[in-house]
């Protein structure tokens, strides 16, 4: 089996996008169509294939601008599929009342026929579909039970011609996802050393034993990675500050990049751009410092021989 084959595509270099600058955020101000449009053309520079979260207003205006301005992008969209139950396992609020959760599943089953209908409406663009994101893993605050996730996978499947996966942290699939397995059309993972307190001279190797652990006990199925990267900034929770640099992103994304291109691994590399919106209101906290550009757009010293004195016409 081969990427070809399952996905209809040809390896390339993929990331996460998702464009919130100061002030914007999920739910409230979304990006312009000219700031998707400058985005995208600094992603154009190196990328091929774009990772979206959600069926919302800012993935709306990304699919507007890849027609309009004619850009050569291929796009896996993910429904964002919130709390089905609460999860006391999780350490900052997984917790909701009856009548949430309720109005929670009515909110996921319109997400995901609102996947079909994007998927049917953008055939060219669009070369796959995510029934959501980390909704399984013990940590997470919007648990979906994988049941749940199983009937939107096969309802994605009957609804759209696009391949069909989830989108998940390495654990589960080793075990409560094992039923999952079966229904998608290959395997998605996360893998994130620096989260797991891994040093910049295990981390690949880390990534390696994540990757491998999955795709050996599955053989049958093409196991892409959709998230891994390396912060720049920390407050020390959950990630020593000591651990994350602008330096040790360009050695973790570097040696990832080239690993993959040795063993064929389609790899989507989180993130592109920082989000001010993400997680505390601390400066440092590591959810904002996940991107290989600043929040203005300049390159991180990962991307600076790239992109540095590159004039990008808007």
């Amino acid at each position: 089996m081969n990427y070809s084959t399952v996905l209809n595509i040809s390896l390339g270099n993929a990331i996460c996008y998702s464009g919130y600058r100061e002030g914007q955020q999920p739910g409230g101000i979304c990006p312009s169509y000219e700031e998707v449009k400058e985005d995208l053309l600094i992603l154009s520079q190196n990328w091929k294939y774009l990772r979206l979260y959600d069926c919302d207003q800012h993935t709306d205006t990304i699919l507007e601008v890849i027609k309009n301005e004619k850009l050569d992008f291929k796009v896996m969209l993910g429904a964002y599929i919130v709390a089905e139950m609460n999860n006391h396992g999780c350490p900052w609020g997984g917790m909701y009342s009856e009548e949430v959760l309720i109005e929670n599943k009515a909110k996921n089953l319109f997400q995901i026929n609102k996947l079909i209908d994007i998927a049917n409406q953008y055939p060219e663009i669009i070369c796959s579909l995510s029934a959501g994101n980390e909704a399984c893993v013990d940590w997470t605050d919007h648990y979906v039970p994988v049941k749940s996730v199983i009937n939107y996978v096969k309802m994605i499947k009957k609804g759209a011609k696009q391949p069909v996966t989830f989108c998940e942290n390495y654990l589960p699939w080793l075990d409560k996802m094992k039923d999952l397995v079966a229904e998608v059309d290959f395997i998605s993972i996360h893998t994130y050393p620096v989260w797991e307190y891994k040093n910049i001279h295990e981390a690949l190797e880390y990534t390696k034993q994540n990757y491998y652990a999955v795709a050996d006990m599955y053989p049958d199925k093409i196991v892409v990675i959709t998230e891994a990267g390396w912060a720049t900034n920390s407050n020390g929770r959950g990630i020593d500050a000591h651990n994350v640099s602008e330096e040790l992103q360009s050695i973790y994304y570097n040696d990832l990049v080239n690993w993959c291109k040795e063993d064929n691994i389609l790899t989507f590399v989180f993130e592109a751009f920082d989000e001010p919106w993400k997680g505390s209101s601390e400066i440092l906290e590591p959810e904002k410092h996940w991107g290989l550009f600043y929040v203005d757009r300049t390159p991180k010293l990962v991307m600076q021989e790239l992109f540095l004195g590159v004039e990008i016409e808007v």
